[in-house]
C-alpha cells in the first residue's frame, strides 16, 4: 500500500498564506513534488498545490488523466496566470475542503507561465478541466479557497456546518 501525505484541511494558517517562490530545485523540492503527486492520485484529486501538504512554496502539480495517462502529469514551479478568456461554470471541491462542492465561475481558457521540475521555463495554454485546476491551484498558492467565492450568508452557513463536522 503506498502511503501518502496527508492533505491540510481548512482551517490550517498554511492555506491562507501567499505562497512563497521556488529559489531553487534540490532533492527536497523533488520530494515534495512526488508526495504531491502521491497525494493527489490517492485522493482522486486533478491538482494539488504545495500549501496542501504544509508547504508554503509555489508548486502545483496536475493530473486530469487520474494517473491513466503520463502526458497529462504537469508539474509548474512559480505559476503565473499571463492570459484568461471566456467564463466557464461548474461544480467545484477541493481536497482541503472535504464534502464540500460549490459553483464556481471560472475563465473558461488560460495561459499559463512557470518553470518546468528541470527549471526550464514552459508555458501552457488550457481549456476546460486542466484550465479550471490551473486556476483553483494557482488561488491556493495565493491563500484563496473556493469558499471566498461564497457570499456572506453561504460563508457563514459553511462555517457553521465545518465546525459541527470538526468537533
Amino acid at each position: 500500500m503506498m502511503v501518502h501525505k496527508p492533505i491540510v484541511v481548512y482551517g490550517d494558517p498554511v492555506l491562507l498564506r501567499r505562497a512563497e517562490p521556488v529559489t531553487k530545485i534540490d532533492d527536497d523540492l523533488i520530494r515534495l513534488v512526488k508526495d504531491m503527486q502521491d497525494a493527489m492520485l490517492a485522493n482522486f484529486g486533478v491538482g494539488l498545490a504545495a500549501p496542501q501538504l504544509g508547504a508554503s512554496l509555489r508548486v502545483i502539480v496536475l493530473d486530469t488523466s487520474d494517473g491513466k495517462d503520463p502526458d497529462q502529469q504537469l508539474v509548474l514551479l512559480n505559476p503565473e496566470l499571463i492570459d484568461a478568456h471566456g467564463e466557464s461554470v461548474a461544480e467545484e471541491g477541493c481536497l482541503s475542503l472535504p464534502g464540500f462542492v460549490t459553483e464556481m465561475s471560472r475563465a473558461a481558457s488560460v495561459v499559463v507561465r512557470g518553470l518546468s521540475i528541470e527549471g526550464k521555463a514552459i508555458e501552457i495554454e488550457a481549456e476546460g478541466l486542466p484550465a479550471r485546476a490551473l486556476q483553483h491551484e494557482i488561488d491556493h498558492l495565493n491563500g484563496i479557497l473556493i469558499i471566498h467565492s461564497l457570499n456572506p450568508l453561504q460563508r457563514d452557513l459553511f462555517e457553521r456546518k465545518w465546525k459541527q463536522r470538526q468537533s
